[in-house]
């Protein structure tokens, strides 16, 4: 897998694990497979296995450099890394420090430690919109590591030869889609479950998942009429489902299964190396009158383990890979894959990023990106899954999907924030 975003993985064994609702011994039992954890010497580091060729041996290199302490890396293979994090964390095998997504319910609990102390000095030079999604009541927790833009990824040639600009609306790309689809190539891809578009419709429909005093903001005219679009879509015979792999990998638009492709840019250099100049990217189009094209941003951060008996040193660990050495977090953003890095001096300077097509995605990046909020917990993106899976794969309202939705979004709101 690559450089996922925080809306791929099994989101419901997560929030079980989350919230201690799964079976003690189940979960010692998943976190004694994990390897050693963070109570002995030295300290130990999670990462999920991206799948980009050489960054299990950078990571392990990165740690191998720092002189103060033994420093153990556990690279989860496998698609359920949530689930086993949160089941070590439960447990005395919990690790030290742990790359995951800005989550509230991780700092309500107590569990990740506040890094306002090493972040604080330098926050100027971070992307603003990472630090404001790793900020409550003033203190900052976790350490942003790469963002991650989505974008469609398009074939130039395919859509010259049907006529077809790159659409600007929902309703333009369910036509590209048509006229893109023969007997051999569908017209887009999504994935094969449409999770990956969630959040990147509501934002392209001038909607967002929270208000910034916590209150439900995707239950407009605007997301209704897309997922009635997209419902559309689903049906036509113009969408690529079921494919080999799903949407984080180039492979069904490099392999001409499609002409358009939901992806990340993380799969950047994969797609010019197969298609060379014959590739596009485009933001999701904006849905409706109200809407705007829409970049959504994924990505992941760097938290230490508050529970743990190192947190300073953890804390130091920290400070000194992803606060000080600016030529690794360089070498983790650009040289496995294609990441914006998160510091403003770092995007600026890399010379990967000042020309071409990744370019033009750091602009699109710049102009159309949504982050995601804090407070939208794994149950709150589970919801709304449910209503992609209830109006559009199935033959649902979407009122009333969003009705659901919305009283287990309710739900979640007052349990965090009362």
């Amino acid at each position: 897998m690559s450089a996922l975003s925080n809306n791929n993985w099994d989101r419901r064994t997560v929030l079980r694990a989350a919230l201690g609702l799964t079976a003690a011994g189940t979960l010692a039992a998943c976190g004694s497979n994990t390897g050693r954890g963070g109570s002995g010497d030295g300290l130990v580091q999670y990462f999920h296995a991206y799948g980009e060729a050489g960054t299990e041996q950078a990571i392990k290199r990165y740690a191998k450099a720092y002189k103060k302490a033994d420093v153990t890396t556990q690279w989860i293979t496998g698609s359920n890394f949530e689930s086993k994090l949160f089941a070590a964390l439960l447990t005395d095998q919990a690790p030290d420090l742990f790359e995951f997504h800005p989550q509230y319910q991780l700092i309500e609990s107590g569990q990740v430690a506040d890094l306002t102390d090493i972040v604080a000095p330098v926050k100027d030079d971070f992307n603003q919109a990472d630090i404001a999604s790793h900020t409550v009541d003033g203190k900052i927790y976790g350490v942003r590591m790469i963002d991650d833009p989505q974008f469609f990824f398009y074939r130039k040639s395919m859509l010259e030869k049907a006529g077809v600009q790159p659409p600007t609306t929902l309703e333009e790309l369910l036509e590209a889609a048509a006229k893109l689809t023969t007997s051999k190539v569908k017209g887009v891809f999504l994935g094969n479950d449409l999770h990956a578009v969630i959040q990147p419709m509501i934002y392209a429909a001038g909607a967002d998942t929270l208000t910034d005093k916590n209150e439900i903001a995707y239950h407009t005219d605007g997301v209704v009429e897309g997922l009635k679009q997209m419902r559309k879509l689903f049906t036509s015979g113009d969408l690529l489902l079921d494919a080999p792999a799903d949407f984080w990998d180039p492979s069904a638009l490099n392999q001409g299964l499609c002409a358009i492709q939901w992806c990340g840019m993380w799969a950047m250099p994969q797609f010019q190396q197969a298609l060379g100049d014959d590739l596009g990217i485009m933001p999701f189009p904006k849905v409706g009158d109200a809407g705007k094209p829409a970049v959504y941003n994924g990505g992941w951060s760097m938290f230490v383990n508050a529970k743990s008996k190192n947190v300073d040193a953890a804390k130091e660990y920290v400070k000194w890979l992803w606060i000080d050495q600016k030529e690794y977090q360089e070498d983790w953003a650009l040289s496995y894959g294609f990441h914006i890095p998160p510091r403003t001096s770092i995007a600026q300077s890399a010379e990967k990023l000042k020309s071409g097509l990744p370019a033009e995605g750091v602009k699109l990046f710049n102009e159309f990106g949504h982050f995601d909020r804090i407070g939208w917990t794994q149950a709150m993106i589970t919801a709304t899954e449910d209503v992609f899976a209830n109006s559009v794969r199935k033959d649902g309202d979407p009122e009333a999907a969003l009705d659901a939705c919305d009283k287990k979004v309710n739900a979640e709101l007052k349990k965090l924030f009362g």
